[in-house]
């Protein structure tokens, strides 16, 4: 279609989309298993862990803004920002695989080495991914369409993800328990290393066959001319920031919402060994449980939206996720309830529908901001603003892996204990229920101050199309 309004093939939407799972698949894995790998198998202290974490999360501050410039100002020869998944794509699963290799199990130099190079081409992926997403039409219902698909796809991640604990089992070694009277896999113990690394490796290698079927499936249509990139410098994301008010809204409930799945993702699966004392395959129903509703909620985004609007979807789903948290923390604070699994299951399952679909929604303003920048100023520097939204993105990753490990520390978590400390247990769903309701609260908050309806959109865009 003329202008920029076009409709995608089915097939064109799950290809782009396919890139949100290799992503997903690959960075979520680590941020989600890297600081329980790190205390249980590769040996460093819970502080030590959160703090490299943080330093981590420093060199993206530094890193991000400089990706953003230059995915805006070059013009590689397969497309502007599909070059990148192909580009950055291989050293990205490889630093993956080796964030998970024991070779030089207890040393800081190498976990920052790994860490820190995984996380530089991640940035080298996702900010030309989320630029491309912008570029692939100006259509608002098709946005909302291919953000639901692509959040499918993004949670189809989440379920592989959390089928780990049972991926590592299968090459973990295994011990007799007297208590079922049967061998067990033990995936939270040093000599569990292989079986980290090889299951990394699987997962790594998965994502990089996605990114590649992403890059042949997608295609670049509106982007900014050759002379106006040339003319982009890393100053532009701060000028961008300051005058894009709807930017400066969707950052910081980024930060926020981002903070918030860290802490949980980080603390699920110590709640699960140590507050629940779940098995492997319990475990893996948990998490699983924080993805399933994804796959019937998504799918209605568009409907549920133009029904109520944003501003009360967000509302709806916010307040959704926080009444679950509360219930998660009353119930496993009296013994009677937190023995019942199902009941527990069924929590989750509450929980879980709010955050997917307010986490979930929250990519479809991210063209939206690109192309009220455009409006505002004339540029559509579609990197700059992901380059932007990614370092708020990885600040509240940044806070999310440094709270928990910082809270670890301070109720006294001792990863040799089997049992640990009602203190230390407290700790664990404070992470898991209140602190995740705190900060889900003010995201409502901010999120309220977002002032771009589909009818402004729709405004915008005719009077950038019809210059």
């Amino acid at each position: 279609m003329e202008n920029g309004y076009y409709k995608l093939s089915w097939r064109q939407r799950i290809g782009f989309s396919a890139g949100d799972l290799a992503q997903n698949l690959i960075y979520q894995t680590v941020s989600i298993w890297l600081l329980f790998f790190y205390t249980n198998v590769y040996g460093l202290k819970p502080s030590v862990s959160a703090i490299m974490f943080l330093v981590v999360r420093i060199v993206d501050v530094i890193w991000d803004p400089i990706v953003g410039a230059f995915v805006d100002k070059a013009n590689p020869p397969w497309g502007k920002y599909r070059s990148w998944l192909i580009f950055a794509g291989i050293p990205l699963a490889g630093f993956a695989m080796l964030c998970f290799w024991n070779g030089f199990s207890g040393s800081l130099l190498y976990a920052y080495i790994t860490y820190v190079g995984m996380s530089m081409c991640f940035t080298l992926i996702n900010v030309p991914y989320g630029a491309l997403n912008s570029s692939l039409t100006r259509d608002t219902d098709e946005i909302t369409i291919l953000t639901s698909v692509r959040m499918l796809f993004a949670n189809l991640a989440g379920l592989l993800i959390k089928t780990l604990p049972l991926v590592i089992a299968i090459f973990a070694p295994k011990v007799y328990n007297a208590s079922t009277g049967q061998m067990e896999a033990v995936y939270n113990t040093p000599e569990a290393a292989p079986a980290w690394f090889i299951t990394m490796s699987i997962f790594a290698l998965v994502g990089l066959a996605l990114l590649i079927f992403c890059f042949f499936e997608s295609k670049e249509r509106i982007v900014m001319d050759t002379k106006e990139a040339s003319h982009v410098k890393v100053s532009d994301l701060w000028m961008e920031l300051v005058r894009n008010r709807p930017l400066r809204i969707l950052s910081f409930f980024f930060v926020i919402a981002f903070t918030t799945m860290s802490i949980s993702n980080a603390a699920d699966s110590y709640f699960m060994s140590y507050n629940i004392g779940a098995t492997p395959m319990m475990t893996t129903v948990f998490m699983w449980l924080g993805t399933i509703p994804a796959f019937i909620f998504l799918p209605l985004l568009p409907s549920i939206k133009r029904k109520i609007g944003k501003a009360a979807m967000f509302r709806l789903f916010l307040g959704i996720s926080i009444i679950g948290m509360i219930l998660m923390y009353i119930i496993v604070s009296i013994p009677s309830l937190s023995s019942c699994f199902p009941l527990v299951c069924a929590i989750q399952f509450i929980k879980s529908v709010g955050i997917l679909v307010a986490t979930g929604y929250m990519w479809a303003l991210v063209p939206e901001v690109v192309t009220f920048g455009e409006y505002t100023t004339g540029r559509r520097v579609a990197a700059i603003v992901n380059a932007i939204i990614c370092i708020f993105m990885k600040a509240g990753m940044a806070l999310g892996g440094v709270i928990p490990g910082f809270v670890l520390a301070w109720v006294g978590f001792n990863a040799s204990n089997q049992v640990q400390t009602p203190l230390a247990q407290q700790g664990i769903l404070w992470l898991v229920t209140l602190i995740p309701a705190a900060l889900f609260l003010l995201a409502t908050f901010v999120i309220g101050k977002y002032e771009l309806s589909d009818e402004k959109m729709d405004e915008i865009n005719l009077s950038i199309t019809n210059k």
